[in-house]
């Protein structure tokens, strides 16, 4: 609470030395580092801040706080029924969709900003810059892209709340956004935005890092650190395991 005070105090002070015309934003979050555990069930994120205006403006401003997690390379393919059999119809690969993406906003994020200010700043799941490579057709790629976000929603990966910041005395706001308990671990960041007149007046971003740790995070650790000496030593067990196997076999 002191450091929140502290930066209030300057974000306060801002404006006034420096004669800024624009509102100036002062995000935290409840946990910067997030251990998973075995038998991990989630977490529930709480981002909240203030955002400040300039000294004689009063405006009313509207929030919207955007969660992603790593990026990583996902292949999406698609299936089609042939002879009363579900086979493989084609693929689409995107080099860099993000592991996770929540976005929690004071309104519907229609009613804030055009299109073209919610793609530039990916405001919502359907503004995703996912990254498609090779050579398809745009109405493929279309459909692929709507394909992985909506995967992704029904496993709890990408989330979006219409009314999920909650601004009190048009200062202070807060957003709670839940981590599933599939979520990758690395670095995440939340990015908030205080919009007026459809335009962004103001940004900042706060990180958090999702660990495995115990066991988990040791076997992690190890493979990323040694991965010669993890693989040699991961086909040297395999190779012990299924000597014993037969040994067993052969004796019953």
């Amino acid at each position: 609470m002191r450091r929140v005070a502290a930066a209030l105090a300057l974000a306060c002070a801002a404006p006034l030395l420096t004669g800024q015309a624009e509102p100036i934003l002062v995000p935290e979050v409840s946990q910067s580092r997030i251990e998973v555990r075995q038998g991990f069930t989630g977490a529930n994120l709480l981002l909240y801040g203030a955002v400040i205006a300039p000294p004689g403006v009063r405006e009313k401003y509207d929030i919207v706080v955007v969660l992603k997690g790593p990026a990583e390379a996902v292949r999406i393919r698609e299936k089609e029924r042939l002879a009363g059999i579900w086979m493989n119809a084609g693929a689409n690969d995107f080099r860099s969709a993000p592991s996770f993406f929540a976005v929690a906003s004071s309104r519907p994020v229609e009613k804030i900003v055009d299109e073209r200010t919610a793609a530039i700043y990916e405001l919502g799941t359907d503004f995703i810059q996912l990254s498609p490579t090779g050579q398809i057709d745009p109405e493929a790629q279309t459909r692929f892209a709507k394909g992985l976000v909506e995967l992704r929603r029904k496993q709890g990966l990408y989330q979006q709340n219409p009314e999920g910041v909650r601004i009190s005395e048009g200062v202070l706001y807060q957003a709670r956004i839940g981590l599933p308990s599939n979520v990758t671990t690395g670095r995440y960041t939340a990015e908030t935005f205080a919009i007026a007149r459809g335009r962004v007046l103001a940004s900042a971003t706060a990180r958090i890092e999702v660990e495995k740790v115990g066991l988990e995070g040791t076997v992690v650790s190890a493979a990323q650190r040694w991965s010669l000496f993890y693989g040699l030593g991961a086909i040297a067990l395999s190779l012990v395991m299924g000597w014993l196997a037969g040994r067993l076999f052969a004796r019953g």
